[in-house]
């Protein structure tokens, strides 16, 4: 019986067998606008081409202007601010140096400077057939990061604990605040919390499991709880290897990964499927790097189908790149080959 991209989605992280896999695309602005120009498609046109079975809604800044600097591209609701490619690299980390005092005193942005009105309507367009993500990205522990440099945090989480717990906690306030405001304007036209952190590199964890379940699991597990509380499944986007840390995310009742990278370390897709596999749903793992960008049509088709040989059985999996942002250089035929190949091999009997 042919599901909805709603019902397929929610079956899957139920760990229930759909009428297929579920498919994911995310993509960066530049590779989106590329293929709309190839294939002559809007943006609607080109998600059901790609028979995408989720839509995503977003607030909207609307707190006071900050002119940027000379030379940044972009800042932070936490005054970071960033110079070059994408998302940029930080140009400063301003509390470097802070104390718990001046963390304390420090302008946090206010909740209110997201404009959730329009969330709820934007939403219900979609009349119930697709998963909707919502939610505020809250990516802290890149925030974290830009606050204080990746090596000092990682030192103070050993030299002064409590100047790093205050500064996670300020994050951690202003993200649940805003998500909080989200839903309780639109969750009932929700369906998914969609978070985002990267916690993994290419050879494993960036901080062991004991450092990130003192300092980041129990906020994570606050906002996985506030999502629960509206009824909402939550899904994390992280990058890397991150296997070892995957029973903390289940003990804290995460429902989703987003983004299994199979070239990390540790991200065997075997070894995941059959460990946790019952226990939280795996989105992704189509290798967005040696497959879809060097791959040819052919050899994208044949790895997308060896993909869901191991991880659609049982349900639990949603199928998709390995990384969110589907790149510019990779090739549109590599992409369509492997949502046409979603199509055709992601089936159940």
């Amino acid at each position: 019986m042919k599901m909805t991209s709603r019902e397929r989605v929610l079956a899957a992280f139920d760990h229930r067998e759909p009428d297929r896999v579920p498919a994911w695309c995310g993509a960066s602005t530049e590779f989106w606008e590329k293929a709309k120009r190839a294939l002559a498609l809007d943006d609607e046109g080109l998600r059901r081409r790609l028979g995408d079975d989720f839509r995503r809604v977003f607030a909207v800044y609307a707190g006071p202007d900050f002119p940027l600097s000379q030379e940044a591209t972009s800042r932070t609701v936490f005054g970071v601010e960033r110079h070059g490619m994408g998302y940029g690299q930080p140009m400063c980390h301003p509390l470097a140096q802070a104390t718990v005092a001046e963390v304390e005193a420090y302008p946090w942005p206010d909740p209110k400077w997201q404009d959730v009105s329009q969330i709820c309507v934007e939403a219900e367009k979609y009349g119930k057939q697709y998963a909707i993500l919502g939610g505020d990205w809250s990516p802290f522990f890149h925030d974290a990061i830009d606050l204080f440099g990746m090596e000092n945090l990682l030192l103070k989480m050993y030299d002064e604990p409590e100047l790093v717990d205050a500064l996670i906690r300020h994050l951690v306030d202003y993200y649940a605040a805003v998500s909080q405001r989200i839903f309780d304007a639109a969750a009932s036209a929700l369906d998914i919390f969609f978070i985002g952190n990267d916690f993994g590199s290419q050879k494993g964890p960036l901080l062991g499991e004991r450092l990130f379940r003192r300092f980041l699991l129990p906020h994570l597990k606050r906002l996985i709880d506030l999502g629960h509380d509206y009824g909402l499944k939550v899904m994390l986007h992280c990058c890397g290897g991150y296997a070892p840390l995957i029973p903390a995310m289940i003990e804290v009742g995460l429902d989703g990964l987003h983004a299994v990278q199979p070239s990390c370390d540790g991200m065997d897709l075997v070894t995941l499927k059959r460990t946790f596999g019952n226990k939280i749903l795996f989105n992704g793992a189509i290798d967005s790097h040696h497959v879809l960008i060097r791959g040819t049509p052919g050899f994208v088709r044949e790895r997308t189908r060896e993909v869901l040989d191991i991880m659609k059985p049982g349900g639990g999996y949603v199928a998709g790149a390995s990384h969110d942002c589907i790149l510019e250089e990779t090739p549109l035929e590599n992409v369509l080959a492997m949502f046409d190949a979603i199509q055709t091999f992601g089936k159940y009997a």
